[in-house]
């Protein structure tokens, strides 16, 4: 069976944070992960993100010359 419980080391000992699913002595695999602080930046699209890239013409809005006998 393998189970990962979370915990941490500290002054020589390792702290789980939750009680094992075992009653008598079993093998271990202990891994240290270092912690890194990122700053992860939020998927998606900010307002105004986009200001200065694109360009809309002052006419946008109009009807189309293709569409103008629907209109």
């Amino acid at each position: 069976m393998l189970q990962a419980i979370k915990g941490y080391y500290e002054d020589g000992n390792i702290v789980l944070e939750e009680q094992p699913p075992v009653n008598k002595k079993t093998a271990v695999i202990v891994t240290f992960i270092e912690e890194q602080k990122t700053i992860r930046k939020k998927a998606g699209v900010t307002i105004g993100g986009f200001e200065g890239l694109i360009n809309v013409p002052d006419d946008f809005n109009e009807p189309l010359e293709d569409l103008k006998e629907y209109m």
